[in-house]
């Protein structure tokens, strides 16, 4: 069930800072002054190193609900919103953690609001049927199409088939609004395209990286709350949280929408302190916090390629696996005894040919498969497997109680090397960059418009 919750929180909006203060406290007038700040380019509102604060400042302690324009957040919206996320992570947040997601939670749903409602102001209203066929979408991949067991689930982890709606509803109404207000505005040149195809030849053989990233601002005044932040959420991360479903609730880059995904980015592209990293990195591997300028930078490195070269994950092997077994009740000498034999045989091998036949001969099992993508085999196998050559073995792996094995290596065919992405690809991609920041910079200025009442 926790694969189904990670996917129904796929489906998760972008953040938004909220602020709530408590009664306002006028400071003594004796006070120690604040040092007064010029504006500056970095400090555009010139504000104090050592502000004085005339109420006590606590970034966790937040109003629970809010009214956006007019329509009401209750406690119950946020509850089960935080119900759905949480039951994507194995470790149940707790006490000030709780808090922050709340908080979160909070943000996501007001945005989630102002989306509705500027589709609704554009005469862009979301069908109920269409939110239905969605929902109906998930349940079919996830409960063989029947909405009922995907009702009763949402219900046992304390959420609801109405909040899931209202968040399809959400995503549905900013898709309406971007395709009337951003996407007809955004054009690319082909003289832009043609500029990224030829840099794309003139880097092939180089190193690429797919990386997720969560990205949480931070200031000198709040540096600490972040960091612990962020170190919370990697906590949750390495315990076995969807790096997707966090992106989407946390990051506050632009990738947000997408789980947090970068696309495939070269070294150079990146600040130098991700390029470091990330140059560190193997696929699946987790860093961070890691600061930044501006705040705190968590990454995840999805895959590693080299530009318009030929995935080695997509070679087809041809291979033969070579097993012993062992009777129950085998002592540790026999053990051994046995699986020397079984390295002294390995060793003399001269190739797939003579595999069957001398198997045999020592009680082996021999498996064949002419069928087998690299990219399938666990990681370490894979690795020793690309670096063989035809009729070589790995070492022998395994334990009394699964049996040992060795893969011979008996043919490879190497995928053509990856030839430069087509025109029409490239286009896309630019387009989608400039509609993700053109949506990016709309639900800011509804942020800024909208009138919210925290209760």
């Amino acid at each position: 069930m926790k694969l189904l919750t990670r996917a129904l929180l796929a489906r998760t909006g972008t953040v938004l800072a909220v602020a709530g203060t408590a009664g306002l406290v006028i400071a003594p007038i004796a006070a120690q002054a604040q040092t007064v700040a010029v504006p500056t380019a970095e400090n555009p509102f010139g504000l104090p190193e050592d502000p004085t604060f005339i109420t006590r400042a606590d970034p966790d302690r937040r109003t629970a609900t809010a009214i956006v324009n007019g329509f009401v957040i209750t406690g119950s919206d946020i509850d089960q919103r935080v119900a759905l996320v949480t039951a994507a992570s194995e470790a149940k947040p707790s006490g000030d953690e709780l808090l922050r997601l709340r908080v979160q939670v909070l943000r996501n749903l007001i945005d989630e609001t102002l989306k509705i409602q500027a589709a609704e102001a554009e005469k862009l209203p979301v069908k109920p049927e269409e939110v239905e066929q969605t929902y109906q979408q998930l349940a079919a991949q996830n409960f063989g199409g029947d909405p009922k067991k995907m009702d009763a689930y949402l219900a046992s982890v304390g959420s609801s088939k109405e909040s899931l709606k209202r968040q399809i509803e959400g995503e549905v109404a900013w898709e309406n609004v971007l395709r009337r207000k951003v996407i007809p505005f955004v054009n690319v040149s082909a003289e832009e395209v043609n500029d990224v195809l030829k840099r794309m030849n003139e880097a092939k053989g180089t190193d690429e990286y797919r990386l997720g990233e969560i990205f949480l601002s931070a200031t000198t005044e709040n540096r600490a709350q972040v960091l612990a932040n962020a170190q919370k959420i990697m906590e949750q991360l390495q315990q076995g949280g969807s790096f997707v479903a966090y992106a989407r609730q946390y990051s506050e880059a632009s990738t947000a929408v997408v789980g947090g995904d970068l696309g495939w980015v070269r070294l150079g592209q990146l600040p130098p302190q991700l390029a470091t990293a990330a140059r560190a990195m193997q696929p699946g591997m987790l860093q961070g916090p890691i600061e930044i300028p501006g705040g705190f930078s968590i990454l995840y490195l999805i895959n590693k390629r080299q530009v318009l070269m030929a995935d080695p994950g997509e070679a087809m092997l041809s291979l033969k696996q070579i097993a012993i077994t062992f009777p129950a009740g085998v002592t540790q000498a026999q053990a051994e005894a046995k699986v020397e034999e079984f390295a002294r045989f390995v060793d003399g091998l001269k190739g797939c040919g003579d595999v069957d036949a001398g198997a045999a001969k020592i009680g082996a099992e021999v498996v064949s498969n002419d069928q087998i993508k690299a990219a399938t085999l666990p990681e370490q196998l894979r690795n020793i497997l690309l670096s063989l050559q035809i009729g070589q073995t790995t070492p022998p792996f395994g334990g009394v109680q699964e049996g040992v094995r060795v893969l011979m290596l008996c043919g490879r065919d190497d995928p053509q090397d990856a030839g430069a992405p087509t025109f029409a690809a490239v286009m896309d991609q630019i387009e989608q960059e400039r509609v993700n920041k053109r949506a990016q910079r709309l639900l800011r200025d509804l942020r800024n418009d909208a009138y919210i009442e925290y209760n």
